[in-house]
């Protein structure tokens, strides 16, 4: 049986990525879209293959990590970090889109994000995902919920973004998530059959991750000097190709349709744990419904020009 992952999901729900009055003229568009060329810093990764997938023994069975095969991929250009609250706010300002966590009024927040009084308002998910509460108003501006905000994190991964807000946004400034294929020839930064984005030590020579997952015991004793929480988008060091932080920090959705019509989530994030599930490698992998939002769910941008 798959082993549920550090998300929970929402019922899918239908949702338009931009509804009429939110769509832009062709020349807008083309606007926007050199302003997010010039203001975004891109990784190029050149044409050629790679071997994607794993069959080694952390291969988490029912995901479909493996049988290892061979891919061929033209040339891309892929973000260095995932969309920032900063640059959410100018797709808002320009739109006047309203995400699908305000539209459901909650979203999914670990529960050691919120302080004990809230925790006791609010309703947990599932049993089997005990640490996610349904928190009203949560979302990409109030990531904790009411009394929160994002004024202090311009520079940190938008959060509560389910697969439909993502889409919007690429809609709007030209851009395109990346198949899982893209996603994992740039997550490895041209390292083959590796486990992590820089080799396959989880660790530093302090004994310390190499990425933001979470610290100590899971779900309910984090290291003291450590916050179940994203860190900046571009903190830490790059990968072969450039990019930031895709092991932890943040779960990135990519294309494809899944079978039961989910869309495939990479990365991992901050609550990532081995002693629950290792899906922070650059092989793994998962998948939501398109409807789904958390305080752990963001998002990375390609081009293909």
């Amino acid at each position: 049986m798959k082993k549920h992952c550090c998300t929970p999901h929402k019922i899918q729900q239908h949702c338009t990525s931009l509804n009429s009055t939110q769509t832009l003229s062709q020349s807008k568009l083309e606007n926007v879209k050199e302003s997010a060329f010039a203001s975004r810093s891109w990784c190029h990764i050149p044409s050629g293959d790679f071997t994607m997938g794993n069959d080694d023994v952390d291969a988490i069975p029912g995901d479909d990590e493996g049988p290892t095969h061979n891919v061929t991929l033209d040339a891309y250009r892929i973000a260095a970090t995932t969309v920032t609250n900063s640059e959410f706010s100018a797709f808002i300002r320009a739109t006047q889109y309203v995400t699908e966590a305000e539209r459901f009024g909650s979203s999914f927040v670990f529960y050691l994000q919120v302080s004990i009084e809230e925790r006791n308002k609010h309703r947990q998910f599932i049993s089997e995902l005990p640490w996610w509460l349904s928190v009203p108003f949560a979302s990409w501006q109030r990531p904790e919920g009411s009394g929160s905000h994002i004024h202090d994190r311009p520079n940190h991964p938008v959060v509560h973004i389910s697969w439909h807000d993502a889409m919007a946004y690429c809609q709007w400034s030209g851009t395109s998530l990346p198949s899982e294929e893209q996603w994992e020839r740039a997550a490895r930064g041209g390292l083959n059959r590796q486990r992590f984005a820089w080799g396959n030590e989880l660790t530093d020579m302090n004994g310390l991750p190499r990425c933001n997952i979470f610290r100590g015991v899971f779900p309910h004793s984090p290291e003291q000097d450590w916050q179940p929480a994203p860190n900046e988008a571009d903190q830490g060091a790059p990968n072969g190709f450039g990019l930031f932080n895709v092991c932890g920090n943040v779960w990135e959705w990519c294309t494809g349709a899944l079978l039961g019509g989910n869309q495939p989530l990479r990365g991992g994030s901050y609550l990532c744990h081995d002693s629950y599930c290792n899906r922070y490698r650059v092989a793994a992998r998962n998948s939501n419904t398109a409807s789904t939002s958390a305080s752990n769910i963001g998002f990375r941008v390609i081009s293909l020009n």
